[in-house]
């Protein structure tokens, strides 16, 4: 036997349980789940009934600069930084340089991708260049490993081509994400639009921008029964159009990240600009509301939106760009913000950070069953840390959690049977 788990608490998101039990993996399987298991093994990892063990994370919005940006991150460093934050697996977003828009560059990614250890999967342009002017040719894509369409970082601004985008979805069975801003209403704006920007001076981002195109995703993938994903949700806005379409049956998922149901654009009363995202961290009214629609299923996932930049890149507040690193702190949030605060169990965080992310892409969710690939994560969620941006894993440090006390960290990531990352 190649790993024993000795007294952890699975948690079976089919079984909606959460029970102290031994387990077993050999073969890239688990192999048993029971009590009292004794058998020999390599390598055996007692729980003492404290340490929880969930399917794998999975984060569907990741952003590793590779090709093109490999200063601030490249696949194997992104890599690494998922393994520590208990993620075997993440799609990774299209605005490379080149962008995801031909077969060679997803061929690229898939290459380099064999040397991590986790499964990743490459998020194709919805437009060529990102340009936004012409769809880009899905089938060629999707045959060489393709994940979704997006074009993140940008809108399509075109509704007529993004609906054309989203029948092109329909008939090659692929996910569209999409990037909801209307550019026109943004205008330049670089945080939030409200109190804050009004007493920096600074010019802001209106909440119109996010919820006129979350509106017209949800018109349009409804007028081709298409599925829509809507990234990064952050407004009470978005939330409620998003809620009310999901009640009349429209086929439209969505995500959040940490940092929109912990902080408020007070954070920018700083000036610092590793607070700075796209979107923009909202006021107290929309981080309730992502709060709430992540507790209430509104929400489906959560994922990081893990875009890094250089110190360097960070250091001018007017103009920096907008992103944060996140895979190293999403978990350890979510257990600090809502599990210990008791608003969500071990079960939802399953589900919104393994299971549901994975079936948003059309990708068979992993489970903590017998029989089924070992992707797990373990977790210790009494564990008591403090964000010190130096230990991240990733070459950039543009966290917004820097010296935030959390409380639960990833343990072991074991991927295809395979201890790939442990805390020490």
């Amino acid at each position: 036997m190649d790993i024993l788990l000795k007294n952890v608490v699975v948690v079976d998101t089919q079984a909606n349980s959460c029970e102290v039990t031994d387990l077993t993996i050999s073969g890239g399987k688990i192999k048993q789940i029971a009590k009292n298991i004794d058998v020999n093994a390599k390598k055996i990892i007692d729980g003492k009934g404290k340490l929880v063990c969930m399917a794998g994370l999975f984060d569907m919005h990741v952003h590793f600069r590779d090709p093109g940006q490999t200063h601030k991150e490249d696949i194997l460093t992104g890599a690494n930084a998922a393994k520590a934050g208990g993620f075997t697996g993440v799609a990774c977003m299209p605005n490379t340089n080149p962008a995801i828009d031909n077969v060679e560059t997803v061929k690229y990614i898939l290459d380099k991708a064999k040397q991590t250890g986790i499964d990743i999967f490459p998020v194709a342009a919805i437009t060529k260049g990102l340009n936004g002017e012409q769809l880009c040719d899905y089938e060629a894509l999707k045959e060489v490993g393709a994940i979704a369409f997006s074009d993140d970082g940008r809108p399509v601004a075109n509704a007529e081509l993004m609906r054309q985008a989203l029948e092109k979805s329909v008939a090659n069975g692929c996910t569209i994400i999409s990037h909801c801003e209307d550019l026109d209403i943004i205008n330049g704006g670089i945080i939030n639009k409200g109190k804050i920007s009004r007493q920096l001076e600074e010019k802001g981002m209106d909440r119109a921008s996010e919820d006129s195109i979350t509106a017209r995703e949800i018109a349009l993938a409804d007028s081709c029964n298409a599925h829509i994903h809507i990234a990064h949700v952050s407004t009470k806005g978005s939330v409620n159009i998003i809620r009310s379409a999901k009640e009349y049956g429209v086929n439209v998922t969505c995500e959040t990240a940490p940092h929109y149901f912990t902080y408020t654009d007070e954070k920018l009363l700083s000036r610092d600009a590793d607070y700075r995202m796209n979107p923009p961290l909202r006021t107290e009214l929309d981080r309730q509301a992502i709060e709430q629609a992540v507790c209430d299923g509104t929400i489906d996932c959560i994922i990081t939106d893990h875009a890094p930049h250089t110190e360097t890149e960070k250091a001018d507040f007017e103009k920096a760009p907008n992103g944060v690193v996140g895979l190293e702190t999403s978990l350890a949030v979510i257990l600090t913000q809502l599990y210990h605060t008791d608003k969500i169990g071990l079960v939802e965080i399953a589900r919104l950070m393994s299971e549901n992310p994975r079936k948003c892409l059309g990708l068979r969710p992993v489970f903590v069953q017998e029989d089924e690939v070992a992707d797990l994560t373990l977790i210790d969620t009494d564990f008591e840390w403090t964000v010190e941006k130096e230990k991240l894993h990733s070459k950039s440090k543009n966290t917004v959690f820097k010296g935030e006390k959390l409380k639960g960290k990833t343990m072991y990531t074991i991927s295809k049977g395979k201890i790939v990352y442990e805390y020490k």
